[in-house]
């Protein structure tokens, strides 16, 4: 779902084809080469994904066990992406995010996966595919890829966890936190902290409520100035600049992930009031001209070694399960951002809703001026 930065080096990456070989139950690779010209009657397949958000060897490994060609491209948001979609440019995969996922099937712009293809489909955590179901019931359009959640990465020797147990979102009305702010430059994320803040679900319409986000979100604005950022906070809290240091930032939880691993100083926290919970998932455009190829590379992006290469140079929650509970057990044992909270009744996941989108568009535009 956004931007990252490389996790680990190429060791890490050769550690998982170790593992892998010792630990990948149920995982059907391609376990030896296979000519897709000869297999599928292509062999290029056009992938659309997030910047940075795949494992350092997987497209080359593909390549080689399918002598394919994988042309990939990158955005850097869904509507970006659905821009370029619907401007008729041709991709045989893309990771759209759920709600946009969502989005795709209500306009009738995917089609059907291969299940008979998907033999490594058996693999997946079943709490990501419950996740998944809420917008594609049957995983007949999609399969999950990673999966995360929106919280706080804090300076743990300027504000402590018991703090933000008690204040939770409302801390970024605190005015001893002037100029100490990190906020995602994102419309669905920002009021997302504000509904919840207020008690709201994320997925409201009411004007009313979307009215007093605004209001929040503009309090926050004069309060605390945060600087709205992308990807730039990864390494501004990783390696803090002692000009321009902040406390605190709200962040996905790859990237936590990430800063955890690079400064001590940091930890990570899903306040009390709930958050988004999110996944993105592998999908074939209606337009795709190799969807054989294309149902390949989605099944090979499950197996172990490569669904292993994936989390661990990301920093995201793999949806392999064997995956998840060895490099939560292992290179991220105790980086609790690495496994987000489950389970608590208070998170929620985006659900598509066009006027809404359209609105908190406005809206934010408007908290951003002074």
């Amino acid at each position: 779902m956004k931007t990252e930065k490389i996790l680990k080096s190429a060791v890490a990456a050769a550690a998982a084809i170790s593992l892998a070989g010792c630990g990948s139950s149920g995982s059907q690779g391609a376990a030896e080469s296979v000519d897709a010209q000869e297999e599928f009657g292509c062999s290029t397949i056009n992938v659309y994904n997030w910047g940075e958000y795949v494992g350092e060897d997987v497209i080359a490994n593909f390549e080689k066990a399918y002598n394919a060609k994988v042309n990939y491209d990158m955005f850097d948001s869904n509507e970006n992406m659905y821009t370029r979609l619907l401007g008729g440019s041709s991709y045989d995969v893309l990771v759209p995010s759920d709600y946009m996922i969502e989005r795709l099937l209500k306009e009738d712009l995917l089609q059907p996966l291969d299940k008979d293809a998907l033999t490594n489909i058996g693999n997946l955590d079943p709490e990501v595919v419950e996740m998944q179901k809420v917008y594609d019931p049957d995983l007949a359009y999609s399969v999950p890829y990673f999966r995360g959640s929106v919280g706080f990465v804090y300076n743990k020797n300027n504000i402590s966890e018991a703090e933000l147990e008690e204040k939770g979102w409302n801390i970024l009305l605190e005015e001893k936190l002037k100029d100490k702010v990190f906020m995602y430059d994102s419309q669905r994320d920002s009021f997302m902290v504000a509904f919840k803040a207020l008690g709201y679900s994320m997925n409201t319409d009411k004007d009313e409520e979307i009215q007093a986000a605004y209001d929040w979100l503009k309090k926050v604005h004069d309060t605390v100035h945060p600087a709205y950022v992308t990807d730039e906070v990864i390494d501004a809290m990783a390696y803090p600049n002692a000009n321009d240091a902040k406390d605190i930032a709200v962040v996905y939880s790859g990237d936590a992930a990430y800063i955890l691993s690079i400064n001590e100083d940091m930890a990570y926290f899903e306040p009390k009031e709930g958050t988004n919970i999110w996944s993105d998932g592998m999908v074939i455009p209606k337009n795709a001209g190799c969807p054989a190829l294309a149902n390949a590379f989605i099944n090979y992006n499950l197996e172990y070694e490569a669904a292993y290469d994936n989390s661990i140079t990301v920093g995201y929650t793999s949806s392999n399960l064997q995956v998840k509970n060895d490099i939560a057990t292992g290179d991220y044992d105790g980086i609790n951002a690495y496994l987000p909270r489950s389970g608590y009744d208070k998170d929620e996941v985006f659900r598509y809703n066009d006027v809404l989108v359209q609105k908190l568009s406005d809206l934010w535009n408007k908290v951003k001026i002074d």
